[in-house]
Protein backbone atom coordinates (compact mmCIF):
# COMPACT_ATOMS: atom_id res chain seq x y z
CA UNK A 1 0.00 0.00 0.00
CA UNK A 2 1.37 3.14 -1.22
CA UNK A 3 0.77 6.36 1.45
CA UNK A 4 2.38 9.84 1.39
CA UNK A 5 3.28 12.19 4.03
CA UNK A 6 2.08 15.67 3.29
CA UNK A 7 4.53 18.46 3.17
CA UNK A 8 4.75 20.62 6.17
CA UNK A 9 4.20 23.50 4.58
CA UNK A 10 0.88 22.66 3.10
CA UNK A 11 -2.23 24.52 3.30
CA UNK A 12 -4.93 22.01 4.09
CA UNK A 13 -3.56 18.41 5.63
CA UNK A 14 0.03 19.56 6.36
CA UNK A 15 2.37 16.91 7.42
CA UNK A 16 -0.53 13.79 7.16
CA UNK A 17 -0.53 10.75 6.02
CA UNK A 18 -2.64 10.18 2.69
CA UNK A 19 -3.09 8.89 -0.72
CA UNK A 20 -1.76 10.58 -3.89
CA UNK A 21 -4.58 12.78 -4.96
CA UNK A 22 -5.73 16.16 -5.39
CA UNK A 23 -8.21 18.13 -6.93
CA UNK A 24 -9.62 17.62 -10.87
CA UNK A 25 -7.75 20.19 -13.04
CA UNK A 26 -9.61 21.64 -15.80
CA UNK A 27 -7.56 19.10 -18.54
CA UNK A 28 -8.27 16.05 -16.66
CA UNK A 29 -11.00 14.02 -18.58
CA UNK A 30 -12.54 12.48 -15.56
CA UNK A 31 -11.48 11.62 -12.43
CA UNK A 32 -9.30 8.33 -12.95
CA UNK A 33 -7.19 10.90 -14.98
CA UNK A 34 -7.36 12.96 -12.35
CA UNK A 35 -5.62 10.23 -9.54
CA UNK A 36 -3.39 9.37 -12.39
CA UNK A 37 -2.19 12.60 -12.81
CA UNK A 38 -1.94 13.73 -9.02
CA UNK A 39 -0.09 10.13 -8.01
CA UNK A 40 2.30 11.14 -10.92
CA UNK A 41 2.92 14.76 -10.16
CA UNK A 42 3.12 13.51 -6.38
CA UNK A 43 5.54 10.64 -6.34
CA UNK A 44 6.43 9.99 -10.03
CA UNK A 45 4.23 6.54 -10.34
CA UNK A 46 4.15 6.47 -14.19
CA UNK A 47 0.48 5.95 -15.15
CA UNK A 48 1.40 3.58 -18.05
CA UNK A 49 2.38 0.98 -15.21
CA UNK A 50 -1.52 1.51 -13.57
CA UNK A 51 -4.01 -0.73 -13.58
CA UNK A 52 -7.41 0.24 -12.43
CA UNK A 53 -9.57 -2.61 -10.05
CA UNK A 54 -12.56 -0.37 -9.28
CA UNK A 55 -13.54 2.49 -6.52
CA UNK A 56 -14.93 3.14 -3.06
CA UNK A 57 -17.74 5.22 -1.86
CA UNK A 58 -17.35 8.65 -2.58
CA UNK A 59 -17.15 10.88 0.63
CA UNK A 60 -17.47 14.25 1.87
CA UNK A 61 -14.85 15.22 4.30
CA UNK A 62 -14.95 16.33 7.87
CA UNK A 63 -12.70 19.33 7.85
CA UNK A 64 -12.49 20.94 4.52
CA UNK A 65 -15.71 19.48 3.65
CA UNK A 66 -14.12 18.24 0.27
CA UNK A 67 -15.99 15.69 -1.80
CA UNK A 68 -13.78 12.47 -2.46
CA UNK A 69 -13.85 9.80 -5.20
CA UNK A 70 -10.92 7.18 -4.00
CA UNK A 71 -9.97 4.70 -6.98
CA UNK A 72 -8.44 1.43 -6.06
CA UNK A 73 -5.63 0.27 -8.81
CA UNK A 74 -2.40 -1.93 -8.63
CA UNK A 75 1.19 -2.10 -10.43
CA UNK A 76 3.02 -4.91 -10.73
CA UNK A 77 5.48 -5.05 -8.09
CA UNK A 78 6.76 -2.22 -5.95
CA UNK A 79 7.05 0.64 -7.83
CA UNK A 80 10.40 2.70 -7.20
CA UNK A 81 8.82 6.14 -6.36
CA UNK A 82 10.01 9.74 -5.37
CA UNK A 83 8.78 12.20 -3.00
CA UNK A 84 7.67 15.96 -5.06
CA UNK A 85 8.47 17.90 -2.14
CA UNK A 86 6.44 20.84 -3.03
CA UNK A 87 3.85 18.54 -1.87
CA UNK A 88 4.89 15.44 -0.30
CA UNK A 89 7.53 14.88 2.55
CA UNK A 90 7.65 11.07 2.33
CA UNK A 91 6.56 8.11 0.61
CA UNK A 92 5.50 5.40 3.01
CA UNK A 93 4.88 1.72 1.47
CA UNK A 94 2.77 0.08 3.77
CA UNK A 95 2.40 -4.03 4.25
CA UNK A 96 -1.36 -5.22 4.27
CA UNK A 97 -0.44 -7.40 7.32
CA UNK A 98 0.61 -4.08 9.24
CA UNK A 99 -2.92 -2.49 8.10
CA UNK A 100 -5.14 -5.93 9.64
CA UNK A 101 -3.14 -6.28 13.00
CA UNK A 102 -6.04 -5.92 15.72
CA UNK A 103 -4.03 -3.43 17.84
CA UNK A 104 -3.80 -1.44 14.58
CA UNK A 105 -6.86 -0.02 14.24
CA UNK A 106 -9.34 2.67 16.44
CA UNK A 107 -12.59 4.05 15.68
CA UNK A 108 -13.84 7.21 17.60
CA UNK A 109 -17.03 8.96 17.73
CA UNK A 110 -16.34 12.92 16.94
CA UNK A 111 -19.57 16.18 17.28
CA UNK A 112 -19.57 18.04 14.24
CA UNK A 113 -20.38 21.52 14.41
CA UNK A 114 -24.34 21.03 12.92
CA UNK A 115 -24.43 18.60 16.09
CA UNK A 116 -24.35 15.42 14.77
CA UNK A 117 -21.49 12.97 15.02
CA UNK A 118 -19.11 10.94 12.96
CA UNK A 119 -17.29 7.76 12.99
CA UNK A 120 -13.32 8.59 12.49
CA UNK A 121 -11.06 5.93 12.09
CA UNK A 122 -7.32 5.60 12.83
CA UNK A 123 -4.35 3.58 12.42
CA UNK A 124 -1.46 3.40 14.47
CA UNK A 125 1.03 2.37 12.11
CA UNK A 126 4.97 2.12 12.97
CA UNK A 127 6.17 5.98 12.93
CA UNK A 128 2.47 7.41 11.83
CA UNK A 129 -1.05 7.64 12.27
CA UNK A 130 -3.71 7.42 9.63
CA UNK A 131 -6.25 9.46 10.22
CA UNK A 132 -9.88 11.14 8.89
CA UNK A 133 -10.17 10.84 4.86
CA UNK A 134 -7.47 8.62 4.37
CA UNK A 135 -8.22 5.99 7.57
CA UNK A 136 -12.19 5.37 6.35
CA UNK A 137 -10.61 4.80 2.62
CA UNK A 138 -9.05 2.17 4.26
CA UNK A 139 -11.02 0.60 6.40
CA UNK A 140 -13.27 0.32 3.76
CA UNK A 141 -10.97 -1.04 1.45
CA UNK A 142 -9.81 -3.38 4.34
CA UNK A 143 -13.28 -4.64 4.80
CA UNK A 144 -13.97 -5.36 0.89
CA UNK A 145 -10.63 -6.76 1.03
CA UNK A 146 -11.17 -9.25 3.77
CA UNK A 147 -14.75 -9.70 2.71
CA UNK A 148 -15.89 -8.27 5.90
CA UNK A 149 -17.74 -5.35 4.70
CA UNK A 150 -20.38 -5.68 7.69
CA UNK A 151 -17.80 -6.49 10.43
CA UNK A 152 -15.68 -3.57 11.73
CA UNK A 153 -11.43 -4.36 11.62
CA UNK A 154 -9.88 -5.87 14.38
CA UNK A 155 -12.14 -8.63 15.28
CA UNK A 156 -14.56 -6.14 17.27
CA UNK A 157 -18.09 -5.80 16.46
Amino acid sequence: MVLTRRAVHMRRHAHEVSFPGGRRDPGDTDLWMTALREAHEETGLDPATVTKIGSLDAFVTVGSRTLVHPFVAEVPGRPTLVAAPAEVDAIRYTPLDELLRPEVWREEIWPLADDTERAITFFELTGDTVWGATGAMLRQLLALATNSPDRILGGQA
